[in-house]
């Protein structure tokens, strides 16, 4: 198995690091345009397997020939969130970075699996998809994951409950009108409406929303990196090991949900050949006009885009 990240910044070391540190990947590659940067954290990185025990190879480097063979990628080249900015304003630069990344991809790796890391992340991952002429299945955004962590995250500190007890889904878009489903969010199987009242929920729902920027603002010049990483390599790790993870990604719909022709956040379930099936959860009128509202912001920033 050998596993590509592309972009070397804070979201892709760490991601790479994750990956060694599982030993997902025989040999893990790390690309990135600035000279030195991918190697020096690669170095970095490699040295650390003495002392965790793992074998995995890893090597930064600046060209996409050392990529050649890739099973998966991970893309996370692109320009950060700064305060104040929204996700739909990094579209322009970051899509001409991620349609050059994909092209390099595509020409070294045509059997790969992509992950989109980049933001905004479900447009990200439209360019991806049709600048590679990839099927739907080999290309995937890691969004859904990440907003349900955030979710689950707030739930636990609000109840000062362990994580591992909330089980939660967010869909739709990874943005403002992302989608979280309060009716299947429970406690140890207990629905959250006997912890919680609704003023509550609905304020946990809104952060999980804001989660993005609330770390931005935090951080001033940076953005999420640790938990945005942690979500990738669940991804990879249910691919690599074809785990058939129910796991919300953002994936291609053609009809699912009454929705066609764009990436948004859905239940899915991830294995060795990318999304083998797309799950369709039984949705009350709200959540689906929701649903709908989440993707039709997605495709009005798709149809802005000059592929």
């Amino acid at each position: 198995m050998k596993i590509t990240v592309v972009g070397a910044g804070n979201v892709g070391a760490t991601t790479a690091q994750r990956i060694v540190d599982k030993e997902l990947a025989n040999e893990i590659v790390l690309v990135d345009i600035v000279e030195g940067l991918p190697q020096g954290k690669g170095l970095d990185i490699c040295e650390s397997t003495p002392i965790e025990g793992t074998d995995t190879r890893i090597r930064g480097t600046n060209s996409y020939d050392d990529t050649s063979g890739s099973d998966i990628v991970v893309i996370t080249a692109g320009i950060a969130r700064k305060p104040g900015m929204t996700r739909e304003q990094l579209q322009e630069t970051n899509a001409g970075i991620v349609k050059g990344v994909t092209e390099a991809i595509v020409a070294k790796s045509p059997q790969a699996i992509i992950i989109v890391v980049s933001n905004p992340l479900d447009v990200m991952t439209y360019v991806a998809y049709k600048v590679s002429g990839f099927e739907p299945r080999r290309v995937i955004g890691m969004a859904g994951i990440l907003d349900t962590a955030r979710y689950r995250t707030f739930i636990a500190m609000e109840l000062g409950v362990s994580v591992e007890d909330i089980q939660a889904l967010v869909l739709g878009g990874h943005g403002d009108s992302m989608v979280p489903l309060v009716r299947y969010t429970t406690i140890a199987g207990i629905p959250i409406t006997e912890f919680l009242d609704q003023a509550t929920i609905n304020k946990l729902v809104q952060r999980a929303r804001d989660g993005g920027i609330e770390i931005v603002n935090y951080l001033k010049t940076g953005s999420a990196y640790y938990a945005p990483s942690a979500a990738a390599v669940q991804m990879v790790e249910a691919i690599v090991k074809d785990k058939k993870r129910i796991l919300p990604c953002a994936a291609y719909v053609q009809g699912e949900y009454g929705l066609r022709d764009t990436y948004v956040g859905v239940p899915v379930k991830l294995g060795r050949k990318g999304v083998e099936q797309i799950l369709e959860v039984p949705l009350t009128a709200e959540e689906k006009a929701a649903l709908t509202k989440s993707a039709d912001d997605v495709k009005s920033n798709i149809a802005k885009l000059k592929l």
